[in-house]
């Protein structure tokens, strides 16, 4: 016991005084606060400009409806688009098209909408910039209010009221849990994507690094002098559990970062209103707890996995080609995870979330969205104790085998082979 904590001490030691350990640990909380920032900045960016429009009616009687339609307003308290003008029923509809064509080429007008003689056939809008979807869904709005107060006025009904007619219903999400009830505004699903990729890129990039120490130190031979003074057995549980040491201290002060990040922004929103989507952001200390379950389950598990193919192969290159055998499962639970994001308490997440491979993922993505049952958790929890303990052992056989190899590139048939002898 006492070699095998020496190992975990060394480990970890030597990879929170590297430079790319204490870089990322900085950077990360660093990018993640621009990132933040950045999209605070775009979120409440607009421009300071009217954006200048013109319309071709075709249809005739339509403008003037639109434009009333235009309401919104920029910050500054200019309206978003103004109309500086319209063109109804025009002899030469492609004549007046190519004056306002040459009119956006020159600056003097951003856009023109073409409301075409049959109504049922689809408008077109006319721009330089077709990125500019803020424009784009103001007269998407203004245009089918027209559309619906024409097709009643063909049908002779008369409406006074035009927006209490044509105004939009607003949904509104109220999220139904245990503890109560609390308006959705998107913040449950930002906080269970949130922890899928950090749960993804956490087991990869750890597991990972404990494939290279492992191929590193063969490739010194510095192994051998280690396995002459400790079993292989001890020297793999040192090291992942070293590796597990690094990467918690790594996450720890990282959810410092958030946990600062997350409280300052619920500051700044509740004082600028409680209508923002930050101030409804509440992580449970349940969901906390299973995903650092999960994530210490599946960190052995991979870790395990990847340590075997480090000590299997004799260059980088050799681990790169086997590394698919503990990347595959992650790689695929990626690709279903919108499953059980989209029907958290289905057949078919319940089965997959239960496996052991994909419940490290899986399963506190259904805890950020809904509690599951009890007895699901404990099973799944106990399958991924056994099949982690399970892919230890297995990983030690390979593992005894494989770090005093070298030259050869080994085949999956022959490590499997490897398990069997004694």
């Amino acid at each position: 016991m006492r070699k095998t904590w020496l190992i975990v001490k060394r480990e970890y030691l030597t990879g929170v005084r590297t430079k790319a350990f204490i870089i990322s640990t900085i950077l990360v909380p660093a990018l993640g606060a621009g990132f933040f920032g950045l999209i605070v900045f775009i979120v409440n960016h607009q421009a300071s400009q009217s954006a200048r429009i013109a319309i071709v009616d075709e249809a005739g009687g339509m403008a003037p409806t639109i434009e009333d339609g235009l309401k919104a307003k920029l910050p500054n308290g200019q309206p978003q688009l103004k109309i500086v003008q319209t063109i109804d029923r025009p002899a030469d509809a492609a004549a007046a098209q190519d004056r306002l064509r040459a009119q956006i080429n020159s600056g003097a007008l951003d856009a023109y909408l073409l409301v075409p003689q049959d109504i049922k056939q689809p408008a077109q809008l006319h721009t330089h910039n077709s990125g500019n979807f803020a424009l784009m869904g103001t007269l998407s709005a203004a245009l089918n209010r027209a559309l619906i107060l024409k097709r009643l006025s063909a049908r002779g009904i008369h409406v006074e009221d035009a927006n209490e007619i044509t105004g939009a219903a607003n949904l509104e999400v109220i999220r139904v849990t245990k503890n109560g009830e609390s308006v959705e505004r998107g913040q449950t699903i930002g906080v269970s994507i949130a922890l899928v990729i950090l749960l993804y890129v956490s087991l990869v990039s750890y597991g990972i690094l404990t494939m290279r120490s492992v191929l590193e130190e063969k490739t010194t031979r510095t192994m051998e002098v280690l396995v002459s003074s400790v079993r292989p057995f001890e020297l793999l549980a040192g090291k992942i559990t070293g590796v597990a040491g690094m990467a918690f201290t790594q996450l720890a002060i990282w959810g410092i970062c958030l946990g600062a990040l997350l409280t300052y922004g619920a500051v700044m929103s509740a004082a600028a209103g409680s209508d923002s989507p930050i101030a409804g952001i509440r992580v449970p200390a349940s969901l906390l707890a299973y995903a650092a379950v999960f994530f210490l389950g599946g960190y052995f598990l991979y870790s395990a996995m990847f340590a075997a193919i480090g000590s299997a192969c004799s260059s980088e290159q050799d681990a790169q080609q086997l590394q698919w055998l503990a990347m595959g499962p992650l790689v695929f639970t990626m690709c279903i995870y919108s499953l059980v994001l989209s029907d958290p308490s289905g057949k078919m997440s319940t089965i997959l979330s239960e496996i052991p491979f994909f419940s490290p993922v899986l399963m506190p993505l259904r805890v950020s969205l809904q509690n599951p049952p009890v007895w699901q958790m404990v099973l799944a929890i106990a399958l991924l104790l056994l099949t982690t303990v399970g892919a230890i052992y297995a990983s030690g056989l390979i593992y005894r085998v494989g770090v005093l190899m070298y030259g050869k590139r080994p085949t999956v048939p022959e490590m499997l082979r490897w398990l069997r002898y004694s």
